[in-house]
């Protein structure tokens, strides 16, 4: 090494730098779901997400959702001292994490934390999968259809993600704030429906 080059710590367990998903899957128990978590893991830790402190999850989740099907890798965490959300974006993450919720496949413990993890990322800016740090949103479609396909299957128009679970959410509490009577005489129709870039 020359005086420039750093070598990467990190906390204890093999880990491997940088994360890619293709290490987290070398270290996958082969249980449900390890794929998406992978990709999601792998993201949050290179930063390209804008996930919070343990994925928007509860430390003791994060730590029980690693040791289950990435038990090699140990929970690492890029915070060394994470926030905490303000109260209204808490509750906010809790009422979409609840609707994914209401909708979950039912086959394996980890959807409870996919769709905590999917929720956290609905508090960014961007589309859904560029907030999670998924490459397109053909792999957040697959990441729905896998856990929670009884509410992909009622985005049959293919609207944007995010938009349609905060639609979904609207339209489950009686709450409306979309004026238009159909989405088809709405003007930001292309805001919902349109290609995402």
């Amino acid at each position: 090494m020359n005086g420039t080059e750093t070598t990467p710590t990190a906390p204890v367990g093999r880990v491997f730098w940088p994360h890619t998903c293709g290490g987290m899957l070398a270290e996958a128990t082969g249980l449900p779901n390890d794929q998406p978590l992978a990709q999601l893991v792998a993201a949050w830790l290179s930063g390209e997400s804008v996930l919070p402190a343990w994925m928007g999850l509860e430390p003791g989740d994060y730590v029980a959702m690693m040791a289950r099907h990435f038990p090699g890798v140990g929970a690492v965490t890029p915070f060394p001292d994470p926030p905490t959300l303000a109260r209204p974006l808490a509750d906010e993450q809790a009422d979409v994490a609840d609707l994914l919720l209401r909708y979950r496949r039912g086959a394996d413990r980890s959807e409870r934390w996919l769709a905590q993890i999917v929720a956290a990322g609905c508090l960014g800016r961007d589309h859904l999968w560029q907030d999670l740090g998924l490459r397109s949103r053909k792999e957040l479609t697959r990441l729905m259809q896998a856990g929670f396909p009884a509410l992909c299957a009622l985005n049959d128009r293919d609207m944007k993600w995010k938009k349609f679970l905060y639609k979904r959410l609207c339209e489950e509490t009686g709450i409306y704030t979309c004026r238009a009577p159909s989405c088809d005489a709405c003007s930001d129709f292309s805001e919902c429906f349109g290609p995402e870039a």
